[in-house]
């Protein structure tokens, strides 16, 4: 299970994130700017609902003990180059 809890509304905007899964939970503290927001989301959902599928994107690729404690939603795409082509395959989606 993943939630997600904005913590200001700032720019970037801050989200903490805990993901629950096999008996054991990682919490992490993710930051989006509205430019980048506006960029993944496509107007089609929420600032809570981009980071909730970045995350369903990330699981799909790894253990959640290997997303980093902190980080910019933009270093997802260092990582995973598909990520802003992908990402609104998991718009919408439920955990």
């Amino acid at each position: 299970m993943i939630e997600v809890k904005p913590l200001d509304e700032n720019d970037p905007r801050r989200f903490r994130v805990a993901v629950s899964e096999g008996g054991s939970r990682t919490v992490h503290e993710v930051t989006m700017s509205e430019a980048t927001y506006s960029k993944l989301s496509g107007g089609r959902a929420g600032p809570d609902e981009v980071i909730r599928a970045s995350f369903r994107f990330l699981l799909d690729r790894e253990p959640k003990e290997a997303i980093l404690s902190r980080f910019d939603v933009t270093v997802i795409s260092r990582y995973f180059p598909s990520f802003e082509r992908d990402l609104p395959d998991y718009l919408g989606r439920g955990d």
